[in-house]
This record gives C-alpha cells, structure tokens and sequence, in this order.
C-alpha cells in the first residue's frame, strides 16, 4: 500500500497543484501524491495557466490535474498532509476529529523554517514573478520532504 501525501492550500489551483507535481517528481512509485483545496470555487478545474506553465519551464506536466475540495475524510485516507499556509492550516485542523488527524498536517515550509509558520504566498493575484517564487520555494521544501520520506519508508 503506498503511502499518501496530500498538497492542500486555498483553491486546489496554483500552489497544491505544484507542490503535488514537483514532490511526485521526486518520488518512487511507492508514493502517492495529491492535492486538495480548502475552497469550492475551483471544483474540477485545470490548474492556473500560470502554475501550467511554470511546471512546464521547468520539466513538469500537471495539467492533467484537477481541483478537488479537501474533506474530513482525507485525513483519515492520507498518511501526510502538508498545507500551503497558515489559514489552510486552520481550515483542516477544524476538521480533524483525533490527536493522529491533527499531528498529520503540517505547515510545508516548517520544513525549511521549523516552527516559524511561513506561509508560502499565493500567486494567484499577480505579485511579481509570484509563480516562479513559488515553484522554488516549494521545490527546495520538497527536496528535504522527499528525502524524510524516503529514509522513512524505504
């Protein structure tokens, strides 16, 4: 059985997607990664042309992926789940119905910066280079996230 890690951040279209890309890259197929949004407003939908595209620039295809919403079930069904920022962190932990739900979900970017709650910035609203910023951040967290798991479960 693999083990399950789950992207979540806000709609399930810019940053899970290529947090979820970028980590299956690194990955041997005894994991499973996905990715979540805590939002509805993207159901179903292709990631952000923008996160495409940035993939893309740098070797990944993820446009195979589609948005889904998180649910309390997913903390039962994923081994790992690791969110993008401080309110997507709120968002899940109220769902969490057990100590074990509540220690599998992790700030990503406590990874890189243990306990100091950085949120990793949604691009969707244009900052400046905000994708490319975004791709590697979450490149050089996946790398130490990646490496944890495969010393781990290997």
């Amino acid at each position: 059985m693999p083990v399950k890690i789950l992207m979540v951040c806000l709609g399930n279209i810019c940053r899970s997607p290529l947090a979820e890309g970028i980590l299956t890259s690194k990955l041997p197929n005894t994991f499973m990664v996905d990715s979540a949004g805590t939002g509805s407003w993207h159901l179903g939908h292709s990631p952000d042309k923008r996160s495409i595209a940035v993939a893309k620039k740098n070797g990944l295809c993820i446009d195979t992926q589609r948005s889904r919403q998180f649910k309390a079930a997913d903390l039962d069904e994923f081994d790992y789940i690791y969110v993008m920022d401080n309110s997507n962190y709120r968002d899940v932990i109220n769902l969490a119905k057990t100590p074990e739900h509540t220690n599998k979900v992790q700030l990503i970017l406590n990874e890189l910066f243990p306990d100091e709650n950085v949120d990793v910035p949604d691009p969707y609203f244009g900052i400046p280079n905000g994708f490319d910023t975004v791709y590697q951040m979450l490149d050089e967290v996946t790398d130490i996230i990646a490496k944890k798991l495969i010393e781990k479960h290997s």
